[in-house]
C-alpha cells in the first residue's frame, strides 16, 4: 500500500473518531492496534504496543506527574485563593482596573501552583467574578482576565504539560520550567497593562473602589499573610530546582509536602476534603496516563508504517523556508488546541513534528515554550476552547456569546507574547542558559 494512502487512513480515521466524540486515548490506541495488526505482523504488534507503553510510562521524568497532580488537588481544596484575592482587593482596589489587574496576578499564581487550567479558571470564576461585578466591573473584562490568567498555568512552572513535553522531546524538565518563567511573566504583564489602560480610558469598565471601602495601610499589610503560603509553595518548588537541590521530580514531592502544610494551616485538611483530593488525583492521573498509553501506540504505528519519516523527507526536500514551516506547525497547534485536550495535542503531533524540528536545527526547549503558548491560545479560542466551557459551567448566567467576545483581546495579547518569543528567543532561553553556566 502506498505511503500516502496509509497516511490518509492513519490521520483521517483519527479525525473521524474524534469528531464522533470517542475519547482521545481510545481513539489513538484503537487505530494503532487495528493498523498494527495489518502492517506489523498481526498479534505480535499487540505485544509491541504493550511493551512500548510500559517502557514509556516508566520513564523517570513521568514519575513527577502524579506528584504535581496530587499537589494541584490539595491546593484546590485549601481555600488559599480566597486569601490571595482578599490581599489583592485590599492593595489594588483603589485603582481603576486594579481588581482586574490583581485578578490576573492571582489567576497566574494559582494556575502556576496547580498546573491545570480547569482548577484555576473554575476557582477564580467562583471567587473573583462575583466580587468584581458587585463593584461595577464590566463582565466581559472580568471573565476575560480570569480565563486568561487561568491558562498561564500551562506556561508558568511547574506545568504538567511541560513535564509531558520533556518526556516526549528528551529535553530537560528543569530547563523547560526555567524557560517558561519569563514568557509567562511577560504574558501576565501584557494582560495587566491592557486591563489598566482600558479602565483608564473607559472608567466604567473597571471603576476604583469607593473611598469609604478602601483599607488602611495596617489592614493592607495584615492581608499580606494571605500570599505567604502560596508563594512559599512556588518558591520552594522552583527554588529547589534552580539551586540544584532537587530534580523536578523530587521538587514535586517537596511541593506536595508544602501544599499539605498550607492546607493544614488553613484548617482545610478535613476527612471530607482528603477524600475529594484523592478522587481528583486518581481521576486526573487516569485521564493523563490513558492518553499517554494511546499516544505511545500511535507514535509506534506512525514510525512502523514510515509515515513520519516520509512526511519529514517531503518537507525537508522542499525549498520552503524553515521559519514558514515553524509558523505552519504553530498554526496547527492553535487549531488543535480549540478541539482537544492540550496533552492530546502534544502526543498526537510529537511523532511528526519533533523529528522535523530537530532536522531544521530548532532548539526544542525554545519550541516547547512556543508550543505551550500556542495551546494556551487554543484553550481560549472560540468556539471549542476548553476554558470557555469551564467558565460557562461556573458562570451559567453569562451567555456564551459574551464569553466569546471577552477572550479575543487576551488571545491577541498571547499572540503578541508568542511573536516576541519567536523573534527574541532569549526571552525563553536566557534563564536556562544561565543555569547551565
Amino acid at each position: 500500500m502506498e505511503i500516502g494512502l496509509i497516511a490518509l487512513i492513519l490521520f483521517g480515521s483519527l479525525v473521524v473518531f474524534l469528531a464522533l466524540g470517542i475519547p482521545v486515548s481510545f481513539t489513538m490506541g484503537g487505530i494503532s492496534l487495528i493498523l498494527g495488526f495489518i502492517f506489523w505482523g498481526g498479534m505480535p504488534s499487540v505485544d509491541g504496543f504493550v511493551l512500548g507503553s510500559f517502557s514509556n510510562l516508566t520513564q523517570s521524568v513521568l514519575t513527577a506527574l502524579p506528584l504535581y497532580i496530587f499537589m494541584a488537588a490539595i491546593l484546590m481544596y485549601s481555600d488559599l485563593a480566597d486569601d490571595m484575592y482578599e490581599c489583592i482587593y485590599r492593595w489594588f482596589g483603589g485603582l481603576r482596573g486594579g481588581l482586574a489587574g490583581g485578578t490576573v496576578i492571582i489567576s497566574s499564581i494559582f494556575a502556576a501552583m496547580v498546573g491545570v487550567i480547569s482548577v484555576a479558571t473554575a476557582t477564580l470564576g467562583m471567587i473573583a467574578r462575583p466580587s468584581m461585578l458587585k463593584r461595577g466591573y464590566d463582565d466581559r473584562l472580568t471573565v476575560g482576565v480570569i480565563m486568561a490568567g487561568g491558562v498561564l498555568g500551562l506556561l508558568i512552572p511547574p506545568s504538567i504539560v511541560m513535564i509531558i513535553y520533556a518526556a516526549e522531546s528528551g529535553v530537560s524538565t528543569g530547563a523547560l520550567f526555567m524557560a517558561g518563567i519569563f514568557p509567562g511573566v511577560l504574558a501576565a504583564l501584557l494582560f495587566i497593562l491592557y486591563s489598566l489602560v482600558l479602565c483608564y480610558i473607559k472608567p466604567e469598565k473597571g471603576p476604583s473602589v469607593e473611598i469609604e471601602e478602601r483599607y488602611t495601610w495596617g489592614e493592607k499589610l495584615k492581608s499580606l499573610k494571605g500570599i505567604v503560603l502560596p508563594l512559599s509553595v512556588i518558591l520552594v518548588v522552583l527554588g529547589s530546582i534552580y539551586l540544584g537541590i532537587t530534580t523536578p521530580t523530587e521538587a514535586g514531592a517537596v511541593g506536595v509536602v508544602g501544599a499539605l502544610i498550607s492546607t493544614a494551616v488553613k484548617r482545610k485538611l478535613t476527612w471530607a476534603n482528603i477524600k475529594k483530593i484523592f478522587i481528583m488525583t486518581a481521576r486526573l492521573n487516569g485521564l493523563v496516563f490513558w492518553i499517554l498509553i494511546g499516544a505511545v501506540a500511535y507514535a509506534r504505528i506512525v514510525a512502523v508504517t514510515g509515515v513520519g519519516g516520509a512526511l519529514a523527507r517531503v518537507i525537508t526536500d522542499t525549498d520552503i523556508n524553515r521559519w514558514l514551516i515553524l509558523i505552519a506547525i504553530l498554526l496547527v497547534f492553535l487549531a488543535l488546541g480549540m478541539l482537544i485536550d492540550t496533552v492530546a495535542v502534544l502526543l498526537i503531533t510529537a511523532p511528526l513534528f519533533l523529528p522535523l524540528l530537530t532536522s531544521f536545527g530548532f532548539d526544542l526547549v525554545w519550541f516547547g515554550v512556543l508550543f505551550t503558548i500556542a495551546v494556551c491560545i487554543g484553550s481560549l479560542t472560540p468556539p471549542f476552547g476548553i476554558s470557555i466551557f469551564i467558565m460557562r459551567g461556573v458562570a451559567p448566567d453569562i451567555s456564551t456569546k459574551k464569553i466569546y467576545s471577552a477572550v479575543w483581546p487576551f488571545i491577541f495579547l498571547l499572540l503578541l507574547a508568542m511573536a516576541l518569543v519567536l523573534i527574541f528567543p532569549q526571552i525563553a532561553l536566557w534563564l536556562p542558559e544561565y543555569m547551565r553556566n
